[in-house]
Formats: C-alpha cells, structure tokens, sequence
C-alpha cells in the first residue's frame, strides 16, 4: 500500500467521482482506478462501488476512511518536520571544518 492510493482513495471519498479526483491528483482515470484497485488488494476489501455517476464508499471504505485519513495527517507532519529540519540546517553558518 503506497501513499499515492491512500491519497486517491480519500479524494475519491470526498468528491465521489474518480475521474475529478484523478484530474485534481494530476493522474489519468485509468492510474487512479488502478491505484484502487492495488489499495483494495492490498487490504483484501472493497473500498468503492463504481457507477456510472461517480463512486460510492462501500461500508468497508466508511470504516477505514477516518484511519486512512489520520496516516496521510501522520505523513504530512512527518514531511514537514522533515522539510523545516532541512531549512534549519541550511540556515546554520558553516565553520571551517565542521560540518
């Protein structure tokens, strides 16, 4: 399970359309479907239920939604620590020899 497919699976739960969320995501329709699928094998369910209007949270989907959602919460303030640590230590002067 990679971070791309938690990512599509939630957008695809707020808009409820793939090919929005695909679009929004920078991805074709086909990458996101099959960023779904690899998500809902990855987790032995189905998440979605597709229909010719959009996509629709299975019961499964609704259940995981609000883990899924603390990950990519946990992983962005991960990247931030991360980026701010990079900023600080490119900030510091530098001393002849130390590094």
């Amino acid at each position: 399970m990679h971070e791309r497919e938690l990512r599509a699976f939630v957008l695809i739960a707020d808009i409820g359309r793939m090919d929005m969320a695909a679009k929004k995501l920078g991805y074709s329709q086909p990458a996101i479907s099959y960023h779904i699928k690899c998500l809902e094998q990855a987790l032995r369910m189905k998440l979605l239920v597709r229909n010719p209007t959009g996509a629709q949270l299975t019961s499964e989907g609704r259940m995981i939604l609000p883990s899924v959602r603390a990950v990519l919460m946990l992983l962005d303030n991960i990247k931030d620590v991360s980026h701010r640590t990079v900023a600080a230590s490119a900030a510091l002067p530098q001393v002849a020899g130390i590094k």
